[in-house]
């Protein structure tokens, strides 16, 4: 399946001077895959090491972490030469050997001429104690679950690519109106896990789908007990399990004391801090007010937590997928929350900077589901999983602070409101606000 990030990939290879690059993303995105494809793609030779699963490949750095002799014993034990420029190097799950993880300073500062990519599911947590990052000696591109367009891209090359490529008031929006919806509507059930997505497209069974998002989650979860500290097993399981619950409510907003009664904020913050370092979770603070910069205004202490994948929220929630065949159901508040932690982790692949919310307190409360700085703009964000009849809060925001740029997006295709299915296209669409 084609990723976006190849063209990050193509851009490293082509600048005149780079440093070994670190992908880094969630467990089972996608990142070994996307890599490895564009290694024989682009590579006459390709070198493939997985520290997690081959202990031998840590004997290569154990006598010195010399770029020149290491590649030298690489050479000989693979018996074929690692060329320069010829052959790319993939260190895959390098938080499992420190030592290679400290050799890429090295490798930037004695031996740029070698092409190396290293990817890490759990960089941010599992890194061995006492290890010396590369700071300022490796570049970063992080990898993410599968965005909306590239689920369109999977099913149907050709409408993604036009889609990406017509204004917004092109007739083709229009003519493909119902298929994207669709599209849309099966997205918000399988997600973008890599996996999930290549069974449907194969098979079409929701039960494959869900046999692989309940593996990942199992997978997620031994990863709590392998490589957190063994007293937070217990609580980063415990916040990750309540998060469905909390995001069914009606505010959304995370609250420790749900988690469970017995534990306070203190008790659970590091279990937080954990998964969301781990890339699991996203977490989207509250701001008094709009400003620049606006991490000045957030309110660490009022928070939302939300999934790094829609689909996995779904499975952990036992959110049946009928439920999205059906326009009056129990599920209509859940599948709000779906739809905001969809926009959430579109704004995260259009943005990659942190998201926040807006709420006034009081008696006259009123809550703003996003907001997030484009250029030098504020921009406020109301997802609607419906019908967007009514848009009180983000009124409410308008016409308190009078923000240059707002965006309301629903299921509707109306003037002034940003369609669910094209929420891929939120820059596009601002830069259209900006133009008039």
């Amino acid at each position: 399946m084609r990723r976006l990030i190849e063209k990050e990939l193509l851009a490293w290879k082509e600048k005149g001077k780079r440093k070994p690059l670190i992908v880094q993303g969630v467990r089972q995105c996608g990142k070994t895959y996307s890599i490895k494809q564009f290694g024989s793609e682009h590579y006459a030779d390709v070198y493939y090491c997985k520290f997690d699963e081959d202990d031998t490949l840590a004997d290569f750095f154990s006598p010195d972490l010399n770029p020149r002799r290491i590649i030298r014993d690489m050479s000989l034990f693979r018996g074929k030469d690692i060329m320069p420029g010829e052959t790319l190097m993939i260190f895959d799950e390098i938080q499992s050997c420190g030592k290679a993880l400290a050799s890429l300073k090295y490798f930037c500062e004695e031996a740029p001429e070698y092409d190396i990519i290293a990817a890490g599911s759990l960089l941010g947590v599992a890194v061995p104690q006492g290890t010396s990052f590369p700071v300022g000696k490796v570049e970063f591109l992080t990898l993410r679950p599968m965005g909306f367009y590239e689920f369109l891209l999977a099913h149907n090359e050709p409408l993604a690519e036009t889609l990406n490529g017509s204004d917004f008031g092109s007739d083709v929006w229009g003519t493909f109106r119902s298929r994207l919806e669709e599209y849309l509507r099966n997205y918000f059930i399988v997600g973008g896990m890599p996996e999930a997505v290549q069974a449907w497209i194969e098979t079409g069974s929701i039960d494959e789908v869900e046999r692989i998002q309940k593996q990942i989650i199992a997978s997620y979860e031994n990863d709590f007990s392998k490589h957190a500290p063994l007293s937070d097993f217990p609580k980063i399981s415990a916040v990750w399990s309540s998060i469905p619950g909390q995001l069914a409510r009606e505010n959304k907003k995370f609250f420790f004391s749900r988690v469970r009664k017995s534990w306070r904020a203190r008790d659970l913050e590091d279990a937080l801090e954990w998964l969301v370092r781990a890339g699991m979770v996203h977490r989207v603070e509250r701001i008094e007010k709009p400003g620049i910069p606006v991490s000045a205004y957030a309110v660490p202490t009022s928070f939302k937590l939300y999934f790094a994948d829609i689909g996995i929220l779904r499975s952990l929630a036992n959110l049946p997928a009928a439920a999205f065949f059906e326009k009056d159901s129990a599920f209509r508040e859940f599948k709000g929350a779906i739809a905001e932690n969809y926009a959430l982790n579109e704004l995260k692949l259009a943005y990659d900077e942190p998201i926040y919310y807006w709420a006034r307190e009081g008696s006259s409360r009123a809550e703003v589901d996003f907001v997030f700085q484009d250029g030098m703009d504020i921009v406020p964000l109301e997802v609607k999983a419906g019908s967007a009849a009514h848009a009180q809060s983000l009124n409410s925001y308008c016409r308190q602070y009078a923000p240059k740029k707002s965006v309301l997006t629903s299921s509707d295709d109306k003037k002034n409101i940003l369609p669910l299915h094209a929420f891929w296209r939120i820059k596009d669409w601002l830069a259209g606000c900006a133009n008039g």
